[in-house]
């Protein structure tokens, strides 16, 4: 048995906020902004919407491109950095919401890297026959853990949410999954706020290391595209569509030149919504999907890193 991804989907708020705009709120500027990220705005959640919300809208889109109706889905595994609340988990609020009942709903905590850690859960279950039509989201909110008078970080994010629906098949569309985490960098991006008592205590927004997470991340996305290639017999001339985590376009497209895989065969949606963590690559899968620039037989490969330090791979025959 194999698993294959059968339907994708995105959801990005209605709120857009250039980077002009972000501009009277912090001291940078556009230029700024765009030679530095390629970012050219995000999307912020409206007050009253809840990743859980952002999942849904996703999911159902990921449902539809299916043919699925959501009692059909039987498990959900949910990529969050930014639940809803401290539990339940953000999957179950989600599979409320979708208005199913059956099998297992959990959240997997891997920052950025969350959706390939989620595929690569998702895709052992289908394989070993425990679920069918897997749910698989990777949903945030950045904008409620942001210092929005830190140029440094606040212009990077924004929110989004992104989701695949995973069944059985009798030829393997996940070829394979790679994933890897160094605790010992868990102190260069993080959010090092906690709840106790009732109140926070740390710092409750993010903090990062911005040359120490770049030079890492190019490093190590490099080292598990290598991975998943030589666990397949293929090289880097193999790969049709490259979809790295949608950080920051220095980090991209030091990527695919390390991997000797032209700029013009990288899925980029960084520019359109930031750095939405575990949301950006099924986000930017989708749209290849949908606008045909992925097709029947070519082999995709999705690039995760984030805070922990985690990063993998997961490789595709569409």
């Amino acid at each position: 048995m194999h698993s294959r991804i059968v339907g994708t989907g995105s959801y990005l708020p209605a709120q857009v906020m250039s980077n002009a705009e972000l501009a009277q709120r912090v001291d940078t500027s556009d230029e700024w902004i765009r030679t530095r990220t390629g970012i050219r705005q995000r999307h912020l959640a409206a007050p009253d919407e809840k990743t859980s919300d952002l999942a849904l809208a996703a999911a159902r889109e990921a449902l539809t491109a299916a043919g699925l109706a959501p009692a059909a889905v039987d498990m959900i595994v949910l990529a969050t950095t930014t639940p809803d609340m401290v539990f339940p988990s953000t999957a179950c609020i989600l599979q409320d919401k979708l208005g199913t009942r059956n099998g297992p709903a959990f959240d997997v905590q891997a920052v950025c890297s969350g959706f390939v850690y989620a595929l690569g859960l998702a895709d052992l279950m289908v394989k070993s026959g425990q679920a069918r039509n897997a749910l698989v989201v990777g949903a945030e909110i950045y904008s409620r853990i942001l210092d929005w008078n830190d140029r440094g970080t606040c212009v990077l994010f924004g929110d989004g949410a992104g989701a695949v629906v995973l069944a059985p098949a009798s030829e393997p569309g996940i070829l394979s999954t790679h994933l890897h985490a160094d605790g010992h960098y868990r102190d260069i991006l993080a959010v090092p706020g906690t709840v106790a008592h009732g109140e926070v205590s740390g710092t409750p927004l993010l903090t990062m290391e911005g040359n120490t997470v770049f030079k890492f991340a190019v490093k190590v996305l490099a080292e598990v595209a290598h991975e998943a290639l030589a666990a397949n017999g293929l090289t880097t001339a193999a790969i049709d569509w490259l979809i790295p985590h949608q950080a920051n376009i220095r980090i991209m497209d030091a990527t695919a030149k390390k991997l000797h895989v032209p700029l013009e065969r990288m899925v980029t949606t960084v520019d359109r919504h930031a750095n939405t963590s575990a949301a950006s690559i099924p986000l930017a899968l989708d749209l290849a999907v949908r606008d045909g620039r992925i097709r029947s037989g070519q082999h995709v490969m999705l690039l995760g890193v984030g805070g922990g330090f985690t990063w993998g791979s997961v490789l595709l025959r569409w």
